[in-house]
């Protein structure tokens, strides 16, 4: 079995304490064996970092740029390898896969060139003799903690625009992704990153190495944090950066609305929601949870939807590239899931499609041996209301609940009737029907006859309410979110200079009555 360490200051440093990674497709493959950091090694990778900022912060933000230019290089060259190692680890299909991994090549690409646009600004003075200027500045070091879903993609929308600007990083990936997040790493040093500015410390999260890169910032070794998950843990990374006055950036979780008017094209809108629910398993953050349906579609809807439904494939994405989606995870992402069955049925939903975890005795569309991972039936719940608990809860696996409306207003109010305002979709030709929903819907992103899920490097990339704190990942505006704003004041008069008292406001003259050329 291959060991990995701990990358801490360029070098490789193991733990006593270690977990294993395994195919999620198939159980009894075990892909590594990874250190467990403890909490003097998250410590020690943090002083790393400090030491790492110190050298990184001064090399020209074009070099940096540069540098970021080799690290999409290095994955570009890599794309096919490091996308099968990703399928068979975390279970995603070899096409998102392949996504995944682009995704990170795209942001390289975007924050490239970057290095040559951190603009400052010049701004007039009210004095003479003096110049004022802006400046962007790196915030030191970064903690950054992701989850395993996206195991290259989402690291790279955090880490590439935080390196770029000139800060160095201590990265805690996910536990479920720890032989992709490797292998990423080394393909980030590949690109000429000095030692230390890049860190990576493996294990778990809550009483684990995750919880301790958290404590840093307690501790002051730590200007920013960087998180992706639970909206619960995200709270309580919240409280812990606003008491030392950092702004997180948070990426969490979704009960994303996708919204099918009576006019819309019904089988583009069953592909759309087919894909939203169903793809990765449902384990995206975007993925889509309520279904709401404008009445007068209603049955016709469910009609072809359950038809499309009951043909999915499911699978060994490795051994079969023709499956919509593969495993859960793990074994906890999969009973947390199988739990929201008793939930819905309490509530009173009815099941239309679903049959908890798939079995040699409880097949559907599978395709192989299910007893090697844990794999779960799509499931489709109708007649969902609001006050019920299935509605308001995020469910992180293959399952969709649908509810009745009427009409755009209704449909609009019961998308926003969630905690959570991440992704949203709406399926109409009315173009007054889609300039009221993308003018009133509460979601950090939407869409307009497409689906809840997918991203693009150059778009801004969060949500609002329960599903961020109004940070955004990719394109400019993630720039933000790892710089702060320098403002310099440079007095050339050679003496004190007060603004608002020393200014020479120019004086008003004799006031002017028009009216006197009547």
């Amino acid at each position: 079995m291959k060991k990995y360490s701990n990358i801490i200051g360029g070098k490789s440093v193991s733990s006593q304490k270690t977990f294993l990674s395994r195919n999620s497709s198939n159980l009894e493959d075990i892909l590594g064996e990874f250190p467990d950091a403890n909490l003097e090694q998250v410590r020690e990778a943090c002083i790393a970092a400090k030491q790492g900022f110190d050298v990184w912060r001064k090399t020209p933000a074009p070099i940096r740029g540069q540098i970021i230019g080799n690290i999409g290089k290095a994955i570009e060259r890599e794309k096919e390898a490091l996308s099968q190692l990703l399928s068979r680890e975390m279970g995603k299909t070899l096409k998102e896969a392949r996504g995944d991994v682009q995704e990170a090549i795209d942001t390289c690409h975007f924050f490239q060139s970057e290095g040559r646009r951190l603009y400052g600004q010049t701004v007039p003075s009210e004095m003479h003799n003096k110049e004022l200027s802006t400046y962007r500045r790196p915030l030191g070091v970064v903690g950054v903690i992701t989850a395993g879903n996206f195991p290259v993609a989402v690291p790279s929308w955090k880490i590439i625009p935080a390196l770029v600007t000139g800060n160095s990083i201590v990265w805690k990936p996910s536990e479920d992704a720890a032989a992709t997040s490797y292998a990423f790493a080394k393909l980030l040093e590949e690109g000429g990153l000095p030692d230390g500015v890049l860190n990576v410390v493996f294990g778990g999260g809550a009483g684990s190495t995750g919880e301790f890169l958290v404590q840093m910032m307690d501790e002051k070794r730590l200007n920013k944090i960087a998180f992706t998950g639970s909206t619960a843990v995200g709270r309580k990374i919240g409280e812990v950066a606003g008491r030392n006055l950092s702004h997180p950036t948070l990426e969490l979780g979704g009960k994303n609305p996708m919204i099918v008017m009576r006019d819309a094209d019904l089988d583009n809108a069953v592909a759309g929601a087919l894909w939203a629910a169903f793809g990765t398993g449902g384990q995206r953050c975007t993925s889509l949870g309520n279904l709401i349906l404008d009445e007068p579609i209603h049955d016709a809807f469910i009609e072809k939807f359950l038809e499309k439904v009951k043909t999915i494939k499911i699978g060994d994405p490795i051994k079969h590239e023709d499956v919509l989606y593969g495993p859960f995870i793990n074994e906890r992402f999969y009973k947390a899931w199988d739990a929201h069955y008793d939930m819905a049925k309490a509530d009173g939903a009815t099941l239309l499609h679903g049959s908890r975890r798939i079995t040699d005795t409880n097949k559907d569309n599978f395709i192989g041996d299910p007893s090697t991972g844990f794999f779960g039936s799509p499931t489709v719940w109708a007649g969902v209301t609001k006050d019920m608990d299935i509605f308001k809860t995020e469910v992180f696996g293959p399952t969709v609940s649908i509810v009745k409306v009427n009409g755009i207003d209704e449909a609009i109010e019961t998308a926003n009737s969630v905690d959570y305002g991440l992704s949203s979709a709406i399926y109409t030709n009315n173009r007054m029907w889609a300039y009221q929903f993308k003018d009133q819907i509460q979601a950090g992103m939407s869409s307009i006859n497409n689906s809840t899920t997918g991203a693009e490097a150059h778009m801004p990339f969060g949500g609002v309410k329960g599903s961020g704190n109004g940070t955004r990942e990719s394109g400019i505006w993630v720039i933000e979110s790892y710089t702060y704003w320098h403002g310099v004041n440079d007095e050339l008069s050679g003496k004190l200079q007060l603004a608002q008292m020393d200014t020479e406001y120019g004086e008003v003259k004799q006031a002017f009555d028009v009216s006197s050329l009547m």
